[in-house]
């Protein structure tokens, strides 16, 4: 292995697995190695079921036999979905990768509103104007104003001055959402179910943003619309078998484009005296080249500790109560509905996504830590799923950003994978990777046209 590559990606979560991807199909020479002996780190999806008692060290029981067959189960450590019409989708066409994997729609997105009392409610959130009209999650003043708040949100265009109903560049969302006079409870499931935002800060800054956000929400509502033009019942995407099909596609694409792959080899960064990056040793011998991209986990003197995601992850018989029977839902707790600074996140799928045996479900609570008892952050939204099958599996993980950009020392670390059940956080950091590892911003449109294959691939 005495040679030398343009870049040596490390771990084979689905953020490396995207940059290995790209930058092989630009024509770099990439050495892809992990630890591990499979593809995902973080991301992987545990099968069979008996995986996932042996890795949160549980007995496996007895009669584990009534959840099915074991090799039906794949489990998602790291649950997220796609927006239809967001950024990861978009690589994924891009590049060609979805010839290798299937997708299906998510079947609902509910919002979780307390509306003062004790255990709430789980609500649809309003998919155009006219559910908004129909919706029990405002009064019927506030449903006229909603709708009137939505159609302009669809109609806005940032080059056509027509549209910015006397608001500028400068206008904050909160003097946007005062001046359709929204309460408190439509601001709530606006700027966190459908603009997806964690916390309130995003109320101080420009409202053009949140304009985007909640844009991005509709667009993928309709990005693959039925042949009569129906509506997706949400705007959400879940690949078949799993989220840890995502990084070994990826990995399929750097391989084509020549990419080599190493898994399970101990491995050791080696810095020169002026702290750049030379070159990493494993027992196959020792590799050189301009650059490392790697998971914090490889870096442990070049990030930093930057909160805690707590998770539980469930197993129910049945669908989430008051979802009509979905096989598939995204809720979303918004922060101040809880008295907390940043939303709770709940994700449902089942067996018709190939991730369990027929009849069972998985759902995941996520949240980001903000106490000292992080696993009563979960249980307080668990009463929404109704009965578990088994004690939910609920674990904590440390997050970690890098320290520097990497510029000087050709070290570019990704970032932890958050709280959010959506992609697009994570395709954020993946493109803050390329632009510093690369010095140029990602060009899709640029990327498609290097493919051998002229056909990107297709949903």
């Amino acid at each position: 292995m005495e040679e030398e590559y343009d870049v040596i990606v490390l771990g084979t979560g689905l953020s490396e697995c995207i940059l290995s991807g790209i930058l092989s199909v630009e024509g770099r020479k990439v050495l892809h190695m992990d630890r591990n002996q499979y593809y995902g780190a973080e991301s992987a999806s545990l099968t069979p079921l008996n995986a996932v008692f042996e890795h949160f060290k549980r007995d496996v029981p007895g009669d584990v036999d009534k959840y099915g067959r074991g090799r039906d189960w794949n489990v998602d450590l790291i649950p997220k979905f796609l927006m239809a019409d967001g950024k990861l989708v978009k690589t994924l066409l891009a590049t060609g990768v979805t010839r290798y994997l299937e997708f299906k729609m998510i079947e609902g997105s509910y919002v979780y509103m307390t509306a003062g009392k004790k255990n709430g409610k789980v609500s649809k959130v309003p998919a155009n104007e006219s559910e908004a009209l129909k919706s029990d999650l405002m009064g019927m003043f506030e449903k006229k104003k909603f709708a009137k708040f939505l159609s302009w949100v669809l109609e806005f265009d940032k080059k056509d001055p027509k549209t910015w109903k006397n608001f500028t560049e400068e206008t904050t969302m909160e003097q946007v959402y005062e001046s359709f006079g929204l309460d408190k409870n439509t601001i709530d499931f606006t700027g966190h179910a459908i603009a997806l935002y964690r916390d309130e800060e995003y109320r101080q800054r420009p409202f053009i943003e949140t304009v985007d956000k909640a844009q991005l929400y509709y667009s993928s509502l309709t990005r693959y619309s039925d042949q009569d033009k129906k509506q997706s019942p949400s705007p959400y995407l879940y690949c078949l078998y799993g989220l840890g099909e995502l990084p070994q596609s990826f990995a399929r694409l750097s391989a084509i484009y020549g990419g080599t792959y190493m898994l399970g080899v101990p491995i050791e960064v080696e810095m020169d005296e002026g702290g750049q990056f030379v070159a990493v040793k494993s027992k196959e011998g020792v590799a050189k080249a301009k650059m490392v991209i790697g998971d914090p986990s490889y870096f442990p003197d070049k990030v930093e500790k930057c909160g805690q995601v707590v998770r539980a992850i469930c197993i129910m018989d049945h669908p989430v109560p008051d979802t009509g029977n979905a096989n598939s839902v995204q809720i979303i707790c918004p922060a101040s509905q809880l008295g907390r600074k940043t939303d709770v996140y709940i994700c449902c799928i089942s067996s018709a996504h190939a991730v369990a045996s027929k009849g069972n479900y998985i759902a995941v609570v996520g949240a980001t830590v903000e106490t000292d008892n992080p696993h009563e952050e979960v249980k307080s939204v668990l009463h929404v799923l109704g009965a578990l099958a088994c004690d939910p599996f609920i674990y904590v993980q440390d997050l970690y950003r890098p320290t520097d950009d990497g510029k000087q020392s050709k070290v570019f670390i990704t970032r932890s994978y958050d709280a959010t059940t959506h992609f697009e956080t994570t395709c954020d950091d993946i493109e803050s990777v390329y632009e510093r590892c690369t010095g140029e911003k990602l060009d899709l449109e640029k990327l498609s046209s290097k493919l051998v294959t002229p056909d990107a691939g297709s949903f």
